[in-house]
């Protein structure tokens, strides 16, 4: 049986995470992808501010080496958007950008201190009850439709099951040293689906997004040291 404590921060992760969502697909809907993933990618540097004001100690090195990896990451998401649709205005977008970034911290930080306590598996299904209730809740409120359609339904469910193996790995990093990087490096999300987008649908990267894959590598590699 799960802490009364553990408890509360699993559920504090669940809602962290439902805040996280709506702000990412909100903002990517909006886009453009130069402006947003950048933006979203920085939530390591809340992760890891989050822990250095909980008395963790961060050298400077390592404050350098969780730059690079956001800057890698910002570096390749956007110079890969080639879009020149005309992008609503910047402002509600940057909001919605900055509401994802605080959410995934959230979701990490809380997650973590459960699985801390206690135990991941158990953690992550309390976070995940908390946000299913969330969600099922404000559809009932405002009244939307739940059924996706029969096209989007298996991409949602493959998306489902991986969010859910990404979500359980980072929170299980709770019961380890540094769990804060954990954090880190799951930012790289970004950078390796276009690096997939690459390998598999021949997509072209430049050197300079070459570049930035090496500096955010780098920053994760340093911080593995």
């Amino acid at each position: 049986m799960l802490p009364i404590r553990a408890v509360s921060f699993a559920l504090g992760a669940g809602v962290f995470f439902v805040v996280a969502t709506y702000g990412l697909y909100h903002a990517f809907q909006r886009g453009p992808v130069r402006l947003v993933a950048p933006l979203i990618a920085g939530y390591p540097i809340l992760s890891v501010s989050w822990a250095a004001s909980q008395g963790t100690p961060i050298s400077l090195f390592q404050w350098a080496a969780v730059g690079s990896v956001v800057t890698g990451v910002a570096i390749v998401a956007a110079l890969s958007d080639t879009s020149t649709d005309e992008s609503p205005p910047k402002g509600p977008t940057i909001l919605y950008a900055v509401i994802a970034a605080i959410g995934f911290a959230g979701t990490f930080a809380l997650g973590q201190k459960a699985a801390e306590i206690s135990h991941e598996m158990p953690s992550t299904l309390v976070s995940r009850l908390m946000a299913l209730g969330l969600v099922v809740g404000i559809l009932l409120m405002l009244k939307h439709p739940f059924w996706p359609g029969k096209r989007a339904l298996p991409w949602l469910v493959a998306m489902g099951i991986a969010d859910g193996i990404a979500l359980l790995c980072v929170l299980s990093a709770g019961r380890l040293p540094d769990a804060k990087y954990a954090a880190v490096s799951s930012s790289l999300f970004g950078l390796l689906t276009i690096l997939l987008a690459w390998a598999f649908l021949k997509e072209r990267m430049n050197t300079a997004q070459w570049a930035g894959c090496l500096i955010a590598f780098a920053g994760v590699g340093y911080l593995a040291l």
